[in-house]
């Protein structure tokens, strides 16, 4: 397991901002599964959903900016688990871009690639390895969007959303896998040590000419989904 609790690049839990983060919540003095519900609780609510400058950016820089999304959140969460001793991996995937609508809209939801890189965080827990995907989305995000989701394929996606039953949405975790956008995975990347080796292969943002259209346009994003948030 010793592989799973090492830091690196992007999992940077040894800089100031987290270890002030860790000892400020006291969490170090807790058992395992209250490790790793508090930290996951903090990533999906203390962290909100939207989109950062690219998918391969460091644990504190995604602590520092307040926001992120699949990719981004998952490198944070797995920073907070090592920093406190927990094993954990990544898991990759290419997941339909549907799903994203409503969440990025006009021209960039046009250029997003068809077929979106996307990973969530397992986490090794009472000997089994167990998928934390429902960080990604927020309380106050999914309450305001869950009944402007569109039923597709038996489904029902949309605003960064991907569900089987949209009724029975649960996103705490109560030691079981918990889940968000997986009803839209088309292609199965597998299991990877860290981020910093999953981003290495897959991408959203490899494309230098989207990419940069994406980050002239991601704040006016991250704008709306705080409005949507705040239902105004």
């Amino acid at each position: 397991m010793e592989t799973y609790l090492k830091p690196t690049k992007l999992l940077d839990f040894n800089t100031p901002d987290i270890e002030h983060l860790i000892k400020k919540r006291k969490w170090n003095y807790l058992n395992q599964e209250e490790k790793i519900a508090l930290a996951y609780d903090f990533v999906r609510n203390e962290i909100k959903f939207g989109y950062n400058s690219g998918d391969d950016i460091s644990a504190s820089e995604v602590l520092r900016d307040g926001y992120g999304q699949c990719n981004t959140k998952s490198t944070l969460l797995m920073a907070l688990l090592r920093a406190l001793g927990i094993p954990c991996r990544i898991h990759g995937f290419f997941i339909d871009k549907r799903m994203q609508k409503g969440a990025l809209t006009g021209i960039t939801y046009l250029f997003a690639p068809k077929k979106i890189v996307h990973a969530w965080t397992e986490v090794y827990f009472n000997n089994q390895w167990i998928a934390l995907e429902g960080v990604i989305i927020d309380d106050k995000y999914l309450d305001q969007v869950r009944n402007k989701l569109c039923n597709v394929n038996d489904g029902y996606i949309g605003y960064g959303i991907s569900v089987k039953d949209k009724k029975k949405i649960s996103l705490c975790w109560k030691g079981e896998s918990t889940y968000i956008q997986s009803f839209s995975i088309m292609e199965d990347l597998g299991l990877f040590n860290s981020p910093d080796d999953f981003f290495i292969q897959y991408n959203n943002t490899n494309n230098k000419i989207k990419s940069l259209l994406f980050n002239i346009l991601r704040k006016r994003i991250n704008k709306r989904l705080d409005l949507i948030r705040s239902d105004r």
